[in-house]
This record gives structure tokens, C-alpha cells and sequence, in this order.
């Protein structure tokens, strides 16, 4: 049986500069040069715009480079888009899909997901696919539901060898900017399920080697509590991700 790998990845989202972008991937890359970063599969996501910057720089340190979105076309006339092909072409190992912004501000849908999903996989990129409840699903006792019916419309299509390819992030979407934090135990209470999900559907095997994020305001101060849980492999990062000190810092937190 495969061991999972425990990952931190950096969701920059619509944010830096050029200048500002590039020094904070040499800033992250000369402290991990200094620090180390373990047995931890760590991964950037730029947006788009500085993939190519963060490519060069990682090739020659100790880092993956991942992008927020993909079109679910290989080319063609969709202004604006950028595919899997195009992103592979740069180095681009990693790629972000069903973040619950792209579902709430540009309604996108699971079965549009899916196809995102498999461009992804057929371009030798990995998808980090978010799945997870928001505020009312959650005070409605719905969350198990609403995360199933995500993994089911999305991910549950796969042959057993592509979904053991996937990443997984689960976001409380309720426990982002609304002032609630979700607790270890009710992150680990998630992991826990979306791990029984996989196993219902494909095998132990595959479940016990797929990697789970936590994507809900992880950082310093509370990345340790997450990370020491039996299913949580590692965290998508926001904000922390932005400051190479508490970006470096949470590599160092399992």
C-alpha cells in the first residue's frame, strides 16, 4: 500500500505583483534551502500570469508548481482561458479545481468539474480537488450529504488508477471570514468520512494512500492541532501563504 504524502500547498488566489511574486518565491525558496522541508511534498500556486516564473525557480529548488484554475478544453476559441497542454508545456505539475470561490462567484458546477478533472489527468497534471460545505449546510446537519454528492458528480466517474492520481482538499467553507473555526476534531471528523467514501467506492488501498487537505484559515498557530489528526495529510494554504515565514512555517508543523 502506497504511504500518503503529506503536502502543503500555497494558493496565492488574485494577489502580488510581478516583483512582489518573485520575491516571495525566492524568499520561499531560499528558506526552504535553509530549513529543509522534510518528507513534505510542498507546492506554489501563483496565479496563472507567474507560472513560468515559479517553473524556473523550481526546478532548481525543492518545490511543485500548481495553477488555481483550468479550462476544461484542450485549445480553441475561449478567450481569456488557459488548458492543460499550455500549463504542462511550462512545468506546471498541479492544478486547483472546484475551489469554493470558482463555485460561488462563477457558479461553477460538478459536472463541469469533472471534465476539468479529467483534462487535467490526461495532461499529466494533478488536480487538488475542493470539496466542502458552506454556512447554512452545515448549521442544517447537510455536510456529509453536500460532500458526498460533490465527490460522487466529480470524482467518483474515475477509474481506480486516475482517482489514485487526485489530491483532495476538504474546505469548511462556513469556518472562512465568518468569525466560526472548525476544530481539529470536526476537521478530522470530515477527513475521516471523505476517506470512508473513497474506500466504499473504490478500495481501502486506494483511500488509505489518497491525500486529504485541510483548506479551511489554516496557519501557524493552529496548523499543528490540523496536521497531527490520523486523516488530515497536510493543508491548502490562503492567506499563510502569502508570508514565506508562515508558509515555511507550516511545512515545519507536522
Amino acid at each position: 500500500m502506497a504511504e500518503r504524502q503529506k503536502i502543503v500547498a500555497g494558493n496565492w488566489k488574485m494577489n502580488k505583483t510581478f516583483q512582489e511574486a518573485q520575491d516571495l518565491l525566492f524568499d520561499i525558496a531560499d528558506q526552504l534551502d535553509e530549513r529543509g522541508k522534510g518528507d513534505v511534498n510542498v507546492i506554489v500556486c501563483p496565479p496563472a500570469l507567474y507560472a513560468e516564473l515559479a517553473t524556473d525557480l523550481a526546478a532548481e529548488n525543492d518545490f511543485a508548481v500548481g495553477v488555481q484554475n483550468i479550462n476544461d478544453h484542450e485549445s480553441g476559441a475561449y478567450t481569456g482561458e488557459i488548458s492543460a497542454p499550455m500549463l504542462a508545456s511550462m512545468g506546471v505539475e498541479y492544478a486547483i479545481i472546484g475551489h469554493s470561490e470558482r463555485r460561488e462567484y462563477y457558479k461553477e458546477a460538478d459536472e463541469f468539474l469533472a471534465r476539468k478533472v479529467r483534462v487535467a489527468l490526461e495532461h499529466d497534471i494533478v488536480p487538488i480537488f475542493c470539496c466542502g460545505e458552506v454556512l447554512e449546510q452545515r448549521d442544517a446537519g447537510k455536510q456529509n450529504e453536500v460532500v458526498k454528492e460533490q465527490l460522487e458528480k466529480a470524482l467518483f466517474n474515475l477509474e481506480k488508477e486516475d482517482f489514485g492520481k487526485l489530491v483532495i482538499a476538504y474546505e469548511p467553507v462556513w469556518a472562512i471570514g465568518t468569525g466560526r473555526t472548525a476544530t481539529p476534531e470536526q476537521a478530522q471528523e470530515m477527513h475521516a468520512y471523505i476517506r470512508k467514501l473513497i474506500s466504499e467506492k473504490y478500495d481501502e488501498e486506494v483511500a488509505e494512500s489518497t491525500s486529504i487537505l485541510y483548506g479551511g484559515s489554516c496557519k501557524p498557530s493552529n496548523a499543528k492541532g490540523l496536521f497531527s489528526q490520523k486523516d488530515i495529510d497536510g493543508g491548502l494554504i490562503g492567506g499563510a501563504s502569502l508570508k514565506a515565514d508562515d508558509f515555511v512555517e507550516l511545512i515545519h508543523s507536522f
